[in-house]
């Protein structure tokens, strides 16, 4: 029995649009948000600090694998419809974007979860279009108001193939200030586990 649930949409043809959007004319750059930050997983010739508007970090999306079981799930970062999100671009040399976005989309994607968008990404260097894996509240895996005890149980228990709910929070939050970007919300949430 696989441990992957059934995906919600089939994510091959959602990565056709997103390499037809792309074009593969120029190079490509993806927006990080969560762990992206701190794995990419990639490599990349530039990352930028970069805000995007319109849109904001949140820790309200199921995961029933990589942070979590279908028994106990944990939760991982969306991007959800409203405010400001900083986090960082990651720019591709056009000869390798193919390969990183189809690499990327076996991460990310393999339920079809999220909406990729491309967004405008505000940078130091300049404003760049980069792919950003957004959340419709909406689906299904969108988690809705938790309480702050459901955070605590959530942190507590919920643990997946690559590791806690907590420890991926955790290390968000570390990179995040590395890189000089305050998360309010989510130090308010770990402080509840203190």
């Amino acid at each position: 029995m696989s441990l992957m649930p059934e995906p919600l949409r089939d994510p091959v043809p959602m990565l056709e649009k997103a390499l037809a959007d792309w074009g593969g004319r120029e190079d490509l750059w993806i927006f990080g948000y969560g762990s992206l930050i701190w794995n990419p997983e990639f490599a990349f010739a530039e990352r930028r600090p970069a805000r995007v508007l319109g849109w904001h970090r949140a820790l309200k999306m199921w995961s029933r694998v990589n942070r979590g079981t279908p028994e106990n799930p944990g939760l991982v970062f969306g991007l959800l419809p409203g405010g400001s999100c900083q986090g960082v671009v990651f720019r591709i040399p056009r000869e390798a974007g193919s390969e990183v976005l189809t690499a990327l989309w076996g991460r990310e994607m393999p339920t079809g979860v999220y909406d990729p968008r491309w967004l405008s990404c505000r940078t130091p260097g300049g404003t760049v279009t980069g792919l950003a894996f957004t959340l419709s509240k909406k689906s299904p895996n969108h988690t809705g108001v938790l309480t702050e005890e459901q955070y605590r149980r959530i942190f507590s228990v919920a643990s997946g193939r690559y590791g806690t709910t907590l420890d991926y929070a955790a290390r968000t939050l570390e990179e995040l200030r590395r890189h000089n970007i305050r998360d309010r919300h989510l130090e308010r949430l770990l402080k509840l586990i203190e």
